[in-house]
């Protein structure tokens, strides 16, 4: 059984915003999903991920970054957004006493919470998975996003499509063997940036989307 809890989420100085707490009942972990720059937490994707991870015996934790809360068009601040980040990674673990924490998310999401950690360790946080590292706008190739991975100290790990065109896998395969050990990088063949897929790959969305889901779990399971 699934408990699935909808919160306010208090950001120090800045305000609340609307967070989902998804957690079955043989949680073993709990991932602080953030949600990428153009839907939010509730949208069908992110329901899609909790609910699977949810089936995969990961509790999800989902939260609004203020702009979204407020339907404004453009995306925080970074400092905003890391703050959020920061409150929810703090809520999770008040809310998931003894599950393994793990943090990171969609997009812009994952890098906001990348970005966090390197400035300051997100207590508790045992390592960090991206859904889709923005390595760089669209058409637009460069490494300069990736820059402060370099002062993450605990474990990543980067789901990409391997048609991905905010990640140019010929720039982000030398960043992840450039962070050593710490970093796991997995290929989804054929899958975009939302993990979707051509008809004439010969799988389904859904079948990329079990990939992710299941690579995701077993690294978790990994960690120390």
């Amino acid at each position: 059984m699934t408990n699935t809890t909808e919160l306010k989420l208090d950001i120090d100085r800045i305000g609340a915003v609307s967070a989902i707490l998804m957690q079955p009942g043989n949680a073993r972990a709990c991932y602080v999903l953030a949600h990428g720059a153009g839907a939010g937490m509730r949208h069908a994707s992110m329901d899609k991920i909790a609910q699977g991870l949810a089936e995969r015996g990961i509790a999800t934790f989902r939260f609004n970054f203020p702009y979204m809360e407020n339907k404004q068009g453009r995306p925080d601040q970074p400092a905003v957004a890391q703050a959020a980040v920061r409150a929810a990674v703090e809520e999770a673990a008040r809310l998931c006493p003894g599950l393994k924490l793990v943090a990171g998310g969609k997009s812009f999401g994952g890098r906001m919470t990348s970005q966090a950690q390197s400035k300051t360790p997100l207590p508790g946080v045992k390592g960090l998975a991206f859904l889709g590292f923005p390595l760089h706008a669209d058409k637009k190739p460069s490494t300069e996003r990736a820059e402060h991975l370099g002062g993450v100290a605990i474990p990543m790990l980067f789901l990409q499509g391997t048609r991905d065109g905010l990640a140019d896998l010929g720039l982000l395969r030398p960043v992840v063997v450039a962070l050593g050990a710490k970093a796991t990088l997995h290929e989804i063949e054929g899958a975009d940036h939302s993990f979707a897929v051509l008809k004439k790959s010969g799988r389904t969305n859904e079948e990329a989307l079990t990939e992710v889901l299941d690579a995701l779990a077993a690294w978790i399971d990994k960690l120390a």
